[in-house]
């Protein structure tokens, strides 16, 4: 069983749906075969705390939709007990950003939602659109393919990156 633990900022709590960010994160490990147990941060905040840590940890000094912080690996120095789930890393997400592109892309704000979610998931997976194209297009399949499994398809207007 996957460990998804989700941190929301006061302001937002009644806003959020904790629910589709979990049915979001297991529906991309279940799209990518995950079986073995992990486990996942996830913190639903404002544009402020976005855009300071993606000043602090990426030095991009502007506001962002969602941000990924994989583990590292063993550089860590922590040995994981063998029957503790495995850190996958932690995600960060601009509620902000999530209905202003919804909004802007012509969706729901829980379509936004589950959208940033796979998308911080599979980063921690390793997959990364900044790669090229190739990569881009690999990882949008990924992305459309958990919105499908979880009845959020895309709408016409929606990204095309």
């Amino acid at each position: 069983m996957h460990t998804i633990e989700i941190q929301i900022a006061e302001q937002l709590a009644d806003a959020v749906d904790v629910s589709l960010v979990e049915q979001a994160v297991s529906a991309v490990l279940a799209n990518e075969g995950v079986v073995s147990p992990v486990e996942v941060s996830i913190l639903i905040s404002d544009d402020a705390q976005l855009h300071a840590l993606n000043r602090d940890f990426r030095a991009v000094d502007a506001p962002t939709d969602v941000l990924s912080f994989g583990d590292d690996g063993e550089s860590g120095g922590f040995v994981a007990s063998p029957d503790q789930p495995r850190y996958l890393g932690d995600i960060a997400i601009s509620y902000e950003r999530v209905l202003s592109q919804a909004a802007d892309y012509g969706h729901s704000p829980a379509r936004e939602l589950a959208y940033l979610t796979a998308h911080g998931t599979l980063h921690l997976l390793g997959y990364d659109h900044e790669r090229g194209p190739a990569d881009a297009a690999a990882m949008r399949t990924r992305e459309e393919a958990a919105m499908d499994a979880l009845g959020l398809p895309r709408a016409q207007s929606d990204r095309t990156f």
